[in-house]
């Protein structure tokens, strides 16, 4: 099937919400796979281009979708349903690919697993933050430098062994809570790669296996079996599932935040984002900038500067923007006010 590259983005766009925005957090989260979530103000705004009507609250408050570490080691914010076997399929490779970390950190075999069943004595019954976890720990014995990346990394090796997982944050502070206790409905695929390629290609089709493995951190080998199981639809770009609408509109001005999914789907990200202007997205130390997207292309990037009374959301285009797309992004920004509940203007 011949799809030209304009058809591709507005494609992919529609898969992403991004086109057709959804109601609720769990919709949002569950059509899109995952939601990168290392950062937990970008993860909101990952949220708010794919939704209407909610906010920065609505998003926090939510029981529905989780954090934890799963593809690629990194924080992800999943359907809380799918978050056990979503663990069990990452967690054991996250444990044996954060090894040589662990080691160098001073977090020996011996100490994090004496550091697992502390954890199981203090966290029943509540949600604890870091530190308030690290001194229950140093009052066993368990001594972590927190200046040191040791208790970020014991953290997520307790959380890929399925003991924890992040809780609602206590102000600007994440907290974590026993898995066992968060999660209270889970489901269970029969076929973890297959279902986990479906969920991608539903949110990222068009798409490769290449980019499936990139997105997942999976073996390309698993990721290609896994595609060759759903027989998808052959495209110009890539594999489609059967029932994707391979027709869709163009997209609407969207402002994109950090470490924005729609960017990170993908092994090549050259449709989306001239080559040229890639540093000005990702300038090094795996940092993706808050980024401007007009017809399913990557035209900017954005930043805000804050006053006691109004938000300036600061557009740095790659070039001059058509009126059209200045009027959505205007739009855009007055929704972006209204989900943070501040006073925005756009400044380009």
């Amino acid at each position: 099937m011949t799809l030209s590259d304009d058809d591709i983005r507005a494609v992919r766009a529609h898969a992403q919400l991004l086109t057709v925005p959804a109601t609720d957090v769990l919709s949002v989260v569950g059509s899109v796979a995952a939601v990168q979530a290392q950062s937990t103000p970008a993860a909101r705004l990952a949220i708010r281009a794919r939704s209407r009507g909610l906010t920065a609250p609505d998003v926090d408050a939510s029981r529905a979708v989780t954090r934890t570490w799963l593809m690629r080691k990194t924080l992800h914010l999943v359907p809380t349903a799918d978050l056990r076997w979503l663990n069990r399929l990452f967690g054991p490779r996250n444990v044996q690919a954060g090894q040589g970390r662990r080691r160098q950190l001073g977090l020996t075999d011996e100490l994090c697993e004496r550091a697992l069943g502390e954890l199981q004595d203090l966290l029943p019954g509540k949600a604890l933050t870091r530190q308030e976890i690290l001194d229950g720990l140093a009052a066993e014995g368990i001594v972590l430098d927190v200046k040191s990346q040791a208790p970020a990394h014991l953290l997520a090796y307790a959380a890929n062994r399925g003991l924890l997982c992040r809780g609602q944050d206590a102000g600007s502070e994440p907290t974590y809570v026993l898995l066992d206790e968060w999660v209270t409905e889970s489901r269970t695929p029969d076929e973890p790669h297959t279902e986990l390629a479906h969920r991608y290609l539903t949110a990222y089709g068009v798409a490769t296996a290449e980019d499936f493995s990139a997105w997942s951190g999976l073996p390309l080998g698993l990721c290609r079996k896994a595609f060759t199981s759903l027989d998808p639809v052959g495209a110009d770009g890539g594999f489609a599932l059967p029932e994707t609408d391979l027709s869709a509109p163009p997209c609407p001005p969207r402002l994109l935040g950090a470490f924005d999914t729609y960017l990170l789907g993908y092994r090549d990200r050259g449709l989306l984002l001239d080559p040229a202007e890639a540093k000005r997205v990702n300038s090094g130390g795996g940092m993706i900038a808050p980024t401007v997207l007009i017809d399913g292309r990557i035209a900017g990037t954005w930043h805000t500067k804050r006053t006691a009374k109004l938000t300036k959301v600061v557009v740095e285009p790659f070039a001059t923007l058509p009126r059209s797309a200045i009027a959505g992004l205007e739009s855009e920004v007055d929704d972006h006010g209204r989900f943070l509940g501040e006073t925005t203007v756009l400044v380009i």
